[in-house]
């Protein structure tokens, strides 16, 4: 951008339209993501004064439905009548000009004599006002204010939406965790008291395993890590899961090294390889393979689980990925809107299954994403 304001300077945008049009864009560019942090104090305070830019005004307020959150400009005295001249816009809606009877001053020299109040609007609800101060409210300023407090309540819609999705995600790991602790705590608690007696050097080591496996796993997490960190928990669930099979659970684990960074949401190959283990393996006679293939396609990373276990009927599989809540599964309807949620819908799971034949899961991970990072 700085390079773009030198190259301003030098006349390369030629008509006095061109210049205002840039100035525009660009106090708009600055002030965007400030109030996609939501409308509080901090937020405020550093919009404000790219608003004053992009309205031309002597100064600018922000409130929200109690008290002023930042004010920017010339004649700051006036920000303890910002509150009062919020009111009536709060209760109608509306956005109005008010001149010096509503906001008296007795400083000769203030110049301030109007100011345009226009409500923030975030789904349907008055969270706010813009104001703008000037010695002279034209009709064209109304009208400025108006489509600015409108910019801005988009933008605070749009942080209002991601506020949602984030607590929305937080939910959803939750309800996974809830269905995959009390399957895997048992079992692991199980497996190591058996050891406790006969092998308390091993006992030891599994009750490691499974302290940072639980750790990872219920601890306050982002919304995404790293596939390095998904597979590094894996892998601690499998030394506990072959604790409990013993030679009838055997693992084979393929990953590129070049897919390790990708960011992946949290939690979402577990579930996938406590499906394969407790579906596909643990009803199944003899030796059964766990087989877990991280590969680098160009733009992306598939990784599929697969066993050989004793497969499922597919209906039962779709019921799953539609969030039916009989079917017996651990979170696969869970994990897929997650990966769509994320990447969109083109990235759910690919379930390949049927009775006798085990069963392969695949996952596409785009390697680079928009907002989507550990």
């Amino acid at each position: 951008m700085r390079n773009a304001l030198r190259w301003l300077r030098r006349g390369h945008l030629g008509t006095q339209a061109e210049h205002a049009t840039f100035r525009t864009l660009h106090s708009a560019s600055l002030t965007a993501p400030e109030l996609r942090q939501g409308l509080t104090s901090g937020s405020a305070e550093r919009a404000t004064r790219h608003l004053r830019d992009l309205l031309g005004v002597p100064a600018v307020a922000l409130t929200d439905t109690v008290a002023t959150l930042a004010w920017d400009g010339r004649s700051g005295h006036h920000e303890r009548d910002t509150a009062a001249l919020a009111a009536g816009v709060l209760e109608s809606g509306n956005t109005v000009v008010r001149d010096r009877a509503d906001f008296p001053c007795s400083d000769a020299g203030c110049g301030l004599r109007q100011v345009v109040v226009s409500p923030l609007v975030v789904e349907d609800r008055v969270v706010g006002t813009l104001q703008a101060f000037t010695t002279s409210a034209s009709a064209g300023l109304v009208r400025a204010v108006a489509e600015v407090g409108r910019w801005v309540s988009g933008n605070l819609e749009l942080a209002e939406l991601d506020a949602s999705r984030t607590r929305l995600m937080e939910a959803e790991v939750r309800a996974l965790r809830a269905q995959i602790s009390p399957h895997f705590i048992y079992n692991s608690l199980t497996a190591i008291a058996s050891f406790v007696r006969t092998d308390p050097e091993q006992a030891r080591e599994l009750l490691l395993e499974f302290a940072d496996f639980t750790r990872y796993s219920f601890s306050r997490h982002g919304e995404y890590t790293t596939l390095a960190e998904e597979l590094r928990s894996i892998e601690r669930y499998l030394v506990l899961e072959k604790a409990r099979f013993g030679d009838r659970l055997q693992v084979t684990l393929r990953v590129a090294q070049e897919v390790l960074p990708v960011a992946v949401p949290f939690l979402c190959l577990q579930p996938l390889v406590e499906n394969a283990v407790r579906h596909g393996l643990e009803h199944k006679q003899g030796v059964g393979t766990v087989t877990i293939i991280a590969a680098d396609q160009g733009g992306e990373c598939r990784i599929s689980v697969e066993d050989d276990g004793v497969g499922e009927d597919p209906e039962k599989v779709r019921r799953a990925l539609a969030g039916d809540e009989s079917v017996d599964s651990v979170g696969l309807g869970n994990v897929d809107a997650r990966l769509r949620t994320a990447f969109g819908d083109d990235y759910g799971l690919v379930v390949e299954t049927a009775p006798g034949a085990g069963t392969r899961v695949v996952v596409r991970v785009p390697k680079f994403a928009p907002g989507v990072h550990p």
